[in-house]
């Protein structure tokens, strides 16, 4: 691997020479040149002068700055260029170590490898990729590379201390009218939704090649030989979303079904039950002590129910057995009172008759 760029990082009072190498590469992707279509001859690209219409040598191409909103072009020489006091330099100066999460993915750009130069610079490069992986934070700093300053980010990864060049916070567009309006997602459907994520499984890097270029490779391999290419028909998906809930659950069948696991039913259980679920799981006792001090427990409440179902019951039937003897009593003295009324009635008019 050749390095493109020699420099060094700035850590502290610590300087780690080191050699850059590019961490990825473009020969997977597929590329077109333009033809001319009449005899198929490659269309070229001239440096023309827009003043004179005249071809223009490599030789005589320079650098010129035109300023945002200006139309002016102001020529710069790349002597100019090298005498500016930028601080960087060939220095990556970190500024500070940061939480992974604290950068956004949107700044990411081109990846390096850093490797270090020469045998000296072995122990600090190697002190601070065990820093950075032991700490868990990354290094955040400035670099200049290839005429530009940007910032960069440093982390460790398989062995190598890798950087990341950033784009700076004002480059990064805010996304204003992408972002939809309120939407009212039901809870069956965030279920569905976490089921097909987990449905889907792990994803094996060495599945992963581009379809795309292969297509075209056979294609072009097909023409060479004189023979009519293959095109494969379009899948014909359609994009529309009708019903959100039974395309959920279609792809989660079809998710199960390329794993193997069969056409299942893709029911779940609601995200309250599941929870409920969880919690019923986690209060089941262990094997053991736990278990048999839990079932002794249980046994001593039914035992304190059936006391107490006895208990109610008792003071149930002396209640009604008062009540009965009380209904009894009442009736024995409202008859004592009638035949008292009776003798005495009976008496006065026996008076009144003599």
């Amino acid at each position: 691997m050749r390095s493109i760029w020699n420099g060094s990082i700035s850590f502290g009072l610590v300087t780690i020479p080191v050699k850059t190498y590019s961490a990825t590469e473009r020969t997977s992707s597929v590329s077109f040149l333009r033809i001319h279509e009449k005899d198929g001859a490659p269309i070229q690209y001239r440096k023309m002068c827009e003043l004179d219409g005249k071809e223009v040598p490599n030789e005589e191409v320079g650098k010129g700055y035109q300023p945002p909103g200006d139309d002016t072009v102001v020529p710069v020489t790349d002597d100019e260029l090298s005498r500016l006091p930028v601080p960087a330099g060939k220095t990556l100066t970190i500024l500070s170590f940061v939480d992974p999460s604290e950068i956004d993915p949107l700044q990411m750009d081109k990846a390096y490898y850093l490797g270090p130069n020469g045998a000296s610079a072995a122990k600090p490069y190697a002190l601070l990729r065990e820093a950075l992986e032991h700490h868990r934070k990354v290094a955040l700093g400035k670099v200049a590379m290839r005429g530009r300053e940007s910032l960069a980010m440093l982390r460790a990864h398989n062995g190598a201390i890798v950087m990341h060049q950033l784009l700076w916070p004002d480059q990064v567009r805010p996304a204003p009218d992408v972002v939809p309006e309120k939407v009212k997602l039901r809870e069956n459907e965030m279920a569905l939704a976490e089921t097909l994520m987990d449905s889907l499984g792990e994803l094996d890097p060495a599945e992963l090649h581009d379809d795309y270029r292969e297509a075209v490779e056979e294609l072009a391999a097909a023409k060479l030989e004189g023979e009519e290419p293959v095109v494969p028909a379009p899948s014909g998906s359609d994009a529309r979303v009708i019903d959100l809930t039974a395309a959920l659950e279609k792809s989660v069948r079809a998710a199960r079904s390329g794993r193997g696991e069969g056409a299942e039913s893709a029911s779940v259980t609601p995200i309250r039950g599941r929870t409920a679920a969880k919690k019923a799981t986690e209060k089941k006792p262990a094997a053991g002590k736990p278990a048999a001090k839990d079932g002794a427990k249980k046994s001593t409440a039914r035992t304190s129910s059936k006391k107490t179902a006895g208990t109610t019951a008792k003071s149930a039937r002396k209640t009604t057995e008062k009540s009965t003897a009380g209904k009894a009593a009442t009736g024995k003295a409202t008859a004592k009172k009638a035949t008292a009324k009776k003798t005495a009635a009976g008496k006065s008019r026996a008076k009144k008759s003599g």
